[in-house]
């Protein structure tokens, strides 16, 4: 009996003794199989999120241009005026350039000599007995008469003759020159016409 006692002591002692032991053991397996779980479970990476590349800022869109004011149509031009047309000229009385117009009733008659030969010598332009006027080189004369025929002369040592015949209210042109006589010029009238005078009308000088 006591032996049977001793031995269940030392069984009790033995179990005391053994279950920490145990304990340690049962917890060591876990923490060992948990490390070589550890180990042996390949480790998982996290996956790798991208980050989103930056936004990029919206490039702005340009303002559309402004729209331009449209170009303002000329005004139309005004009408001009219609330009008035001149009244036409009132014939003048007055003298017209060197000569003027012959009176109605009388006619007149431009005695007239260009330049040319025997340009030192002048002569006397007469009708009957009265000298009218004298003719030297670039010289005129107009003498005013009355309607009908007319003689007029010029003389040295030999005479030059002119009959006419003038109408009232007409103008006539005669023209004087000179040609070489045998002992000194010889003068000379004849008929000529108003385009002859106008011609050399700027280089003339009036005599009376």
């Amino acid at each position: 009996m006591k032996r049977t006692l001793a031995a269940l002591a030392v069984a009790l002692v033995c179990s005391l003794i053994t279950l920490p032991v145990m304990a340690q053991g049962a917890i060591a397996m876990p923490m060992q199989q948990a490390t070589t779980t550890d180990q042996a479970m390949p480790v998982q990476q996290a996956p790798t999120t991208a980050l989103p590349a930056a936004a990029q800022v919206p490039t702005a869109t340009p303002a559309p241009a402004t729209a331009q004011a449209p170009t303002a149509t000329p005004a139309p031009a005004t009408a001009q005026a219609p330009i008035a047309t001149p009244a036409p000229a009132v014939a003048s009385t007055e003298p017209q350039g060197l000569v003027g117009p012959a009176p109605a009733d009388k006619a007149q008659i431009v005695f007239f000599r260009p330049s040319g030969m025997g340009a030192a010598i002048s002569f006397k332009v007469r009708e009957g007995e009265q000298e009218l006027g004298k003719l030297g080189n670039r010289d005129y004369f107009i003498v005013t008469v009355a309607p009908g025929k007319h003689s007029y002369v010029v003389h040295s040592e030999a005479k030059d003759t002119l009959n006419m015949e003038a109408d009232a209210g007409e103008t006539y042109y005669v023209r004087g020159s000179m040609s070489m006589g045998f002992m000194v010029g010889h003068p000379h009238l004849a008929q000529s016409d108003k385009a002859t005078f106008d011609g050399i009308s700027s280089k003339l000088s009036k005599t009376n």
